[in-house]
């Protein structure tokens, strides 16, 4: 995207961005983008020429996108940039705007910034302020030799994404992996988040859905029963030692049931009806929970349940 391209929620006669009466025109009363586009430099950044530069030795970089907070997007981000490293890749995962979205900072338990010589690194503004209370905006990726950055990107089709795609397309963007979770109210701003990769000239890699129901093994469940006085009852003792008497096959038994309304057709729909590739599902699992409180990564948790075996560094 060209940085004078005018915005989508921009009034009918916009000047531009780049135009030296940007945010102080008549018809600039009233857009939501007329303070960003008073204050900012006009002309190119002066930074695209040593971003590009310190960009060359990234060969691959992903942007993980979301129409709206709270799809786990940063959870995501943080599982795929620990699935890469246990393959052997140098990978970096860069949290834009820790301000905005501060989530995968505790997604990957980093409360402080530490040198690491593992195949995994992570950078965020957060490490750089000694008040973890304290906003700030950082501008320009930072980074090392990579196979992989994957780019945790605010929610939204903000001008904070602008910004990132602004800054990143010189160098090369392999495409963008969105987020979304099976209700519509998601799935309406996934469609505008794929209306803008499609605007920008972002590949959209593909669509995950997540918190696509509960997955959880049977054995631990809790269960209870109401009581005449309405009071719910343990019964977890009582149901594990039933089962483990009369159905013992029945405790290795992973259950699953629907957490969101999916009734219609949840992502896998909508990117056929956009045309855009479907990822698959990703259901909601205490594993992950555990994980991050151990320090550890969804996929070394999935091999302790002999499920498909993924080596961890």
């Amino acid at each position: 995207m060209e940085n004078g391209e005018i915005p989508e929620n921009a009034p009918e006669h916009c000047p531009g961005p780049q135009s030296e009466t940007a945010g102080k025109s008549d018809s600039c009363e009233g857009c939501p983008n007329q303070e960003i586009c008073a204050t900012a430099p006009k002309g190119p950044d002066p930074d695209l020429v040593a971003i590009v530069e310190r960009m060359a030795t990234v060969k691959h970089k992903i942007l993980v996108l979301s129409g709206k907070g709270g799809v786990g997007k940063s959870t995501f981000s943080a599982q795929l940039a620990f699935a890469l490293a246990a393959m052997d890749f140098e990978v970096g995962l860069c949290l834009t705007l820790i301000s905005v979205a501060p989530a995968s900072q505790r997604c990957l338990v980093s409360k402080d910034e530490r040198f690491t010589g593992s195949n995994l690194g992570v950078i965020s503004i957060g490490f750089m302020i000694p008040n973890p209370d304290e906003a700030a905006i950082w501008r320009g990726p930072r980074k090392t030799e990579l196979d992989f950055l994957v780019v945790d990107a605010p929610p939204g089709t903000s001008d904070e994404q602008i910004t990132i795609v602004q800054s990143l397309e010189a160098t090369g963007i392999d495409g963008a992996v969105i987020v979304t979770t099976p209700q519509q109210v998601s799935l309406i701003d996934v469609r505008k988040e794929v209306s803008f990769c499609k605007k920008v000239g972002v590949e959209v890699l593909g669509v995950v859905e997540n918190m696509s129901g509960l997955s959880q093994p049977l054995s631990e469940f809790k269960f209870t029963r109401m009581t005449e006085t309405g009071e719910q009852k343990d019964m977890t003792e009582w149901a594990m030692s039933y089962m483990r008497e009369n159905a013992p096959e029945m405790l290795n038994l992973i259950a699953c049931s629907e957490v969101f309304d999916a009734s219609g057709g949840g992502a896998a729909k909508m990117c056929n009806d956009m045309g855009v590739p479907f990822l698959g599902k990703v259901p909601l699992d205490p594993q992950l929970c555990k994980a991050a409180k151990m320090e550890d990564h969804a996929f070394q948790m999935i091999n302790a349940a002999g499920q498909v075996p993924l080596r961890s560094r």
